[in-house]
């Protein structure tokens, strides 16, 4: 669940207004391009830190909490739109996002970063808007051929009268594309709501596609890519990525490539859209001071007649199976000392271990129970971190899971110095070894990891602009009845549930293990692939 960062896409569609969203997954940080920097990488698998008392021996069972719930309501329409709704009325705001199952889980090699780059064009202008231009232009006898397509759906698109309202909600607009799901969202008061679903209604079912602008959105997006990639962590991500998901690695990146952007046509534009961009693979998400009676009856109004798809597109397209790994397998990754060069004047060693976890449908019960086990073992008086980092063999050592229906990616990320670097791994291995023996966190450890989720569901409720995006990601990635039960299942996990999810997936389990070092580092590290994937292990 709490590493989404490192994967995601954000493309920089404000249009007057800066401001930035961060979202729920582990601290989640939204920046406005690609989320792999060098901070990113360093917090992407710590939770929110929390103050802990001194380690205790096993604590009695811990007090019966009251149920734990997040109170959305929702709504599926005739036409396969979901509607969830979570009211807030603390400040008068509403944020509304459409989500949609789409990003790089469905792109073969032709349509890689594909997903991202139909993002950045969701936010040009729509045929209601070039309507409105056609009919208030003085000169109705050279009007443009696009005048004649956009008066055909005169009758669809209705009236224009909400126009006059739209910089009351694009100020506040963004979009991001990851892995299992595309969301665009806008925040505005709440006078403004009908405004906003009228504005997503046109955007999605009636895009313009204008030439011109899908070439400059092109090099705005190889742009985005050429920056990630000068970024030495980009080249850590990749790699894993690439060696984690082998057979089909673009199903597991949404960035693309100069390639396959520079090369996309409109025709594959059209054709993501006529698969994924239809009500019955899209929710509708609005959170802020808006009743979910109102909001169920503007969608209706609004978005009802949007034509449902025929066949469910992942029947039509169905997801592929990734291979599991048939053996261990390390990677060394050379950067210059200038890009690796700490504040300190010292010189890191960057490990990315990684492994396949579970996928949503095929194994919930371990989802739960590495959500839990992740929170343990980074919380800073936990084992792992006293014998890492207070040890001093580490400067960071972080370990998490991201959820996903088509294979949740499992990550321990290692930030030690090369003349540590052979013992931070050996100790690295040997706590991975430990981490099912009966002392290596306690029951208190355990019931308190289970509070710090919901209670850092809580905090990030308090901004329910931010907590759309939460739905929508759960929505698509899990469908929502996932997270409705989510902290109950959370409650429930127990030390054998956990113990069953780490022996399955990652003691003894066939791992990728990239370093990142300088040439000089990698020459006093002496690291070896034996080193990196732990042995004879």
């Amino acid at each position: 669940m709490l590493t989404a960062a490192l994967w995601s896409i954000k493309g920089d569609h404000r249009a007057a207004t800066s401001f930035r969203l961060p979202l729920k997954f582990s601290a989640e940080l939204f920046v406005k391009k690609f989320l792999v920097g060098s901070l990113v990488l360093l917090t992407v698998f710590s939770g929110l830190n929390f103050g802990q008392t001194a380690r205790k021996p096993a604590a009695a069972t811990a007090q019966k909490r009251a149920d734990f719930s997040v109170p959305f309501v929702n709504k599926t329409l005739a036409n396969g739109l979901e509607v969830i709704v979570l009211q807030d009325s603390s400040v008068p705001l509403v944020t509304v996002e459409l989500a949609v199952r789409n990003g790089s889980f469905t792109e073969s090699p032709e349509f890689h970063g594909l997903s991202h780059l139909y993002e950045h064009m969701f936010f040009k202008p729509n045929m209601a808007a070039v309507l409105q231009a056609c009919e208030s232009s003085p000169n109705r006898f050279s009007l443009p051929p696009i005048c004649s397509k956009a008066t055909d759906l005169r009758s669809k698109i209705g009236d224009l009268a909400y126009l006059s309202n739209v910089g009351k909600v694009d100020s506040l607009r963004n979009g991001t594309t990851r892995e299992e799901i595309v969301n665009y969202f806008f925040t505005t008061t709440r006078d403004y709501l009908a405004t906003a679903i009228r504005h997503v209604n046109d955007s999605v079912r009636y895009p313009v596609f204008d030439e011109s602008e899908f070439e400059n959105e092109k090099k705005v997006v190889i742009g985005e890519i050429d920056r990630h990639e000068a970024n030495p962590f980009g080249y850590l991500e990749l790699a894993m990525k690439q060696k984690l998901f082998f057979k089909y690695p673009t199903r597991k990146d949404p960035q693309g490539t100069r390639e396959s952007v520079g090369t996309s046509t409109l025709e594959k534009m059209r054709t993501i859209q006529s698969r994924y961009y239809v009500p019955n693979n899209a929710a509708l998400v609005v959170t802020g001071d808006a009743k979910p009676e109102e909001v169920f009856k503007l969608a209706e109004q609004i978005l009802g007649s949007w034509e449902r798809r025929p066949v469910d597109p992942f029947k039509e397209f169905p997801l592929v199976e990734h291979p599991p790994l048939s053996k261990s397998e390390a990677v060394i990754i050379e950067r210059p000392a200038d890009t690796m060069a700490d504040p300190r004047g010292g010189q890191n060693v960057f490990v990315n271990l990684g492994w396949h976890g579970p996928s949503i449908g095929k194994d919930d019960a371990a989802t739960y129970a590495a959500d839990v086990f992740s929170y343990i073992i980074t919380q800073p008086n936990s084992q792992l971190q006293r014998n890492l980092v207070d040890s001093g063999l580490a400067s960071s050592v972080n370990f998490g899971y991201y959820t996903q229906r088509n294979v949740g990616p499992i990550n321990l990320i290692l930030v030690t110095s090369p003349e540590k670097s052979k013992q931070a791994l050996k100790a690295v291995y040997a706590e991975i070894n430990a981490f099912t023996q009966a002392n290596y966190f306690t029951d208190e450890e355990l019931e308190s990891a289970k509070t710090i989720l919901e209670n850092n569901d809580l905090f990030e409720r308090e901004k329910s602009s931010e907590y759309a995006h939460t739905l929508g990601f759960w929505w698509s990635s899990t469908g929502i009845e996932y997270f409705r039960g989510y902290h109950a299942k959370l409650r429930a996990v127990t030390r054998a549930d956990i113990n069953k999810y780490l022996n399955t997936y990652v003691i003894g389990r066939n791992r990728v293990a990239i370093a990142l070092v300088t040439p000089d580092g990698k020459k006093q590290a002496n690291l070896t692939e034996q080193d990196l994937i732990g042995g004879g292990q």
